[in-house]
Formats: C-alpha cells, structure tokens, sequence
C-alpha cells in the first residue's frame, strides 16, 4: 500500500510512493514555476494591451514610424529556440552522464548570449530611426516589452552561467539545473508571442 512521506530539506513531496520510488518536485523547480506563472500574467496584461490599441488604430503602424525588422529578428527568434532545445538536451544527458552535459550547457548560453546582444543591436538601430518610448504607441509598447523580456532574458542567462559554474566545479544537482531550466524556458516560449503580436 503506498503511503505518502513527510516534506524535507530536499523537495516538497507531491505524489504518494509508487513501486518504492517517490516522486518529488524540488523546492526551487515549484517555487520557480509559481514565479514564472505570476509573469506569465504580467507578459499577458501587456500584450492585451497592445492588442487592445492596435485594433483600435485606424492606421497601424504608425505611418511615421520605422517598421520592425521582421527577417533578422525571425533568425534571432530561432537562435533562441535552439538555446531551449539545447538546455533540454542537457538535462536529459545530466540524469546520464553528467560530463556530457557541459557543450550542451555552455552551447545554450552562448546562444541566449547572442540573443540578447542582437537585441541591443536593434534597439539602437530602431532609437537612430527614431522609434522611441515617447515617438509614439508602437514605441512605448515596442520597448516596455521587449525591454521587460530582455531583462528577464539577462537575469535567466545569468542563472544558467552560475549553473555552468557549478556543473564545471562538480557541484551542480538536477534540481538546481531544473530550476534555472524552467525560467529559461519561460523566456524561450514568451518570445515567439511577443515577436507575432508585436513584429508580425
């Protein structure tokens, strides 16, 4: 007969035993999804918004303003998909063979990198064409979300650079890379709604 297990220092146990092995979720991976659910709503509340202004415009976008580059930020969009790919292949090779989880680590990182410097690319590309927060709607919206996204886009990067420290110094645990990997994924899987609301 299965009989659940009291909480401990490593995990909140949500499932009963089942053939001997419990099954837990750690405290980070559950507090981090909690987390990741409150900006989930934020990301939502934005892009209602937006969506609300846009259909009400007669004309969109404005006829004045610089046009979002479409073609290189879809390849930038891709480098992140990839940066997700590569993160979850890490994990499934961590519960393996752990050492064969570094490329795939560092490899992700290198490509959230590079999303985040392209970005910074094209805001100051879209600021020297004149698209600022107070040139017009599609400016305020176009950099109060994706400026929010890139923020959380550096803070989840630097998670996963502390996780690649630790990986490289023997220290690291699955619950510790799961934790940064749902935060990760989080940034991975906003971005495709905001470049089809916003750039699209």
């Amino acid at each position: 007969m299965s009989s659940t297990s009291p909480p401990n220092n490593h995990g909140i146990r949500l499932v009963s035993e089942e053939h001997g092995e419990p099954n837990v979720v750690s405290s980070g991976v559950l507090g981090m999804t909690l987390f990741v659910m409150t900006e989930i709503m934020l990301f939502s509340g934005m892009i209602s918004a937006f969506a609300i202004v846009k259909a009400s415009s007669a004309i969109w976008p404005p006829p004045d303003q610089p046009r979002l580059p479409l073609e290189e930020t879809a390849f930038n969009t891709l480098a992140l998909l990839a940066s997700g790919v590569l993160l979850y292949l890490a994990q499934r090779r961590f519960n393996v063979d752990r050492e064969s989880a570094r490329i795939p680590i560092i490899a992700s990182v290198g490509l959230g990198t590079f999303f985040v410097l392209f970005q910074g690319w094209e805001w100051a590309s879209m600021l020297a064409q004149g698209l600022t927060l107070t040139s017009s709607t599609l400016g305020s919206f176009f950099y109060l979300i994706v400026g929010t996204h890139a923020l959380h886009a550096i803070v989840a990067l630097g998670l996963l650079f502390r996780i690649w420290r630790r990986h490289a110094m023997g220290w690291l645990q699955p619950s510790q890379l799961a934790t940064a990997a749902v935060f990760w994924y989080f940034v991975v899987g906003a971005w495709p709604v905001i470049y089809w609301q916003l750039y699209l």
